[in-house]
């Protein structure tokens, strides 16, 4: 406002210059001093509103700074809470996930051990149930063993029953009743062997069945025998009453003996009929013959090995080689085609000098100079082994056991030769080949050629008898016709079906032997009946008639009632087999689906 009231006053004197006197000088002077005092009036206030106002700017400057700072430490503050808080939680998480973890391990460790008793009980429940089955094994064991010796007590007086027993003073007496029904409870007693067998083993009403079937077998024989006494007794009085009639009628004729001349007998006699022949062919004889021989050279080429009784190191290669050979054998079994190709691989490897695991170690025949010929001969008595035991028992295990025998004996024909020489020295009809008594051979000896088994002085029951025979001659016509069937499939069987037909056509041109040739008759054209008839078509029918017609009547004239079992089934087989001009396949025979099993 000072400045606008200069301004004014300026305006008028530039417009009333001329009439400024000199009072109008010192107002105009006063006016000036006042308007100068006046404007550093207003200067001083205008300064003092400037110092002011920025004393004002600075007061809200520094109130903005003030509640800025506040500000900042506010929210400082309150993120420094939100941390602490965040870290709280976080820390009571964690504590909480902790606890958590620790329940958890706890429950863990409770569950553990709830567990480990649970293991533990059904551990001790798994080796009580082991225990049992045991024991349950023993006791059947025992129960069979006791089983074995009733049948052959049974067999044994079974044999004290002679149908055709005729006494020297007592040719009218019949003991047929008591042979028939001693034959019957042979069959009670042999079939019950037979279920319980198949059924595992012998309960304790099993055992007490069989013991009353010997007791009857022994009250059967007591009466046999009394009533044997008794015949005897009666015939004596008789003859004692004869012999007095007659010494009264001598004294007569005595008295009117007179000498007459006897009359001459011709010496000549009734040809006998020609039979067939008794021995085997000359050239049969020279094949075993040769089997054999190579066999004693085989077991003479290992002598160093198998006597090693003050050698441990080599005494433990021969047990080690002994294993690596049997032990495969022994596991052949029909459960798969896979298993079965494993057990070849690893017996073909072991006989081709490569390494074979066997009993937690390594096995070769390289770890000596007579390995392989030992392993060769080891193996080739098992497979004999096999058939006499298993198959014997189970008629089914012939095929699987035939054809890794019969890949083996391709690929190594000596393994071949010296299982001919072990089965014809354990059965000689597998030859076929009757050994004769010789003079200055004992007859336990003789048995033994016989292929019966003699334990001290005691030869082996006719059933065990056929039934090794019968397990042995079943492997051999198995193998004839199986071949290995991964194997070169280009060459020739080793030992083909050719060599079935020649020991078919020699049985026939030999004499037969009673129970003996129908049973190995019967258990060779079952098994291999089929493929035989297959290769030699008419010629095979010609042969089953030529059996049926000629050779089976021979076999029945010189078989007895209690032998009649095995004719008999060889009789319907053969009936059978010509009714329907078919040879069934034989059961057990592996079929393509097994070896993809």
């Amino acid at each position: 406002q000072g400045n606008e009231d200069l301004s004014l006053l300026e305006m008028d004197q530039e417009v009333f210059p001329e009439v400024l006197p000199s009072k109008v000088t010192e107002v105009e002077g006063c006016i000036r001093m006042y308007e100068e005092m006046h404007r550093l009036k207003g200067k001083e206030g205008l300064r003092q509103r400037l110092e002011q106002q920025e004393q004002m700017v600075r007061a809200v400057y520094d109130l903005a700074s003030e509640q800025l700072k506040r500000f900042d430490e506010l929210k400082e503050l309150k993120q420094h809470q939100e941390f602490q808080d965040l870290q709280e939680v976080m820390e009571k998480s964690s504590k909480e996930a902790q606890g958590q973890q620790e329940k958890l391990k706890e429950e863990h460790r409770h569950r553990a051990k709830i567990l480990n008793l649970k293991l533990r009980e059904a551990e001790q429940q798994r080796q009580r149930q082991e225990e049992l089955e045991r024991l349950r094994k023993e006791e059947g064991q025992e129960r069979l063993r006791r089983l074995y010796s009733i049948q052959e007590e049974v067999l044994q007086l079974n044999q004290q029953i002679d149908p055709n027993y005729r006494h020297k003073d007592l040719p009218r007496i019949d003991l047929s009743a008591y042979s028939n029904r001693g034959n019957q409870i042979c069959g009670l007693v042999s079939g019950l062997i037979r279920t319980t067998s198949e059924r595992g083993f012998p309960t304790q009403v099993d055992v007490a069945n069989t013991e009353r079937a010997l007791q009857e077998m022994r009250g059967l024989i007591s009466s046999m025998q009394q009533e044997i006494a008794a015949a005897v007794e009666e015939k004596r009085r008789r003859d004692e009453e004869e012999e007095r009639q007659k010494h009264k009628e001598l004294l007569k004729k005595e008295q009117m003996k007179a000498q007459t001349p006897a009359p001459a007998q011709q010496s000549g006699g009734k040809q006998q009929k020609e039979g067939l022949q008794i021995k085997a062919e000359e050239s049969t004889m020279r094949w075993y013959q040769q089997l054999q021989d190579a066999a004693e050279q085989c077991v003479a080429s290992f002598s160093g090995l198998s006597n090693c009784k003050d050698n441990n190191e080599v005494k433990k290669i021969k047990t080690d080689l002994q294993k690596a050979a049997t032990i495969p054998v022994s596991q052949i079994s029909r459960i798969a085609g896979s298993q079965l190709r494993e057990i070849f691989d690893k017996i073909n490897n072991l006989l081709s000098g490569k390494s074979v695991q066997s009993g937690g170690r390594t096995v070769s025949v390289t770890q000596h100079p007579q390995g392989l010929d030992f392993v060769y001969y080891k193996l080739a008595e098992k497979f004999v082994n096999q058939g006499e035991e298993e198959v014997a028992s189970h008629r089914d295990a012939a095929f699987p056991i035939a054809v890794v025998a019969s890949g083996i004996w391709e690929i190594h024909p000596r393994v071949g030769d010296l299982f001919l020489a072990h089965l014809h020295k354990k059965c000689p009809y597998s030859v076929p080949f009757y050994p004769a008594l010789k003079e200055g051979t004992s007859m336990e000896e003789y048995q033994r050629m016989l292929g019966y088994q003699v334990k001290d002085s005691k030869m082996e029951e006719q059933d065990h008898f056929l039934k090794r025979m019968s397990g042995m001659i079943r492997l051999y016509a198995a193998i004839i016709q199986l071949r290995w069937p991964y194997g070169n499939k280009q060459g020739a069987h080793p030992h083909g079906l050719n060599y079935g037909w020649r020991w078919l056509a020699q049985m026939l041109n030999m004499e037969p032997l009673a129970d003996v040739t129908a049973t190995l008759l019967f258990d060779f054209l079952e098994v291999c009946g089929n493929a035989l008839m297959k290769q030699y078509q008419v010629q095979f029918w010609k042969m089953m008639l030529l059996i049926r017609e000629d050779y089976f009547p021979r076999i029945e004239a010189i078989t007895s009632s209690g032998q009649m079992g095995s004719l008999m089934r060889f009789k319907q087989f053969l009936e059978e087999c010509l009714q329907q001009q078919e040879i069934p396949l034989p059961k057990g025979a592996l079929q393509s689906s097994f070896w993809r099993s």
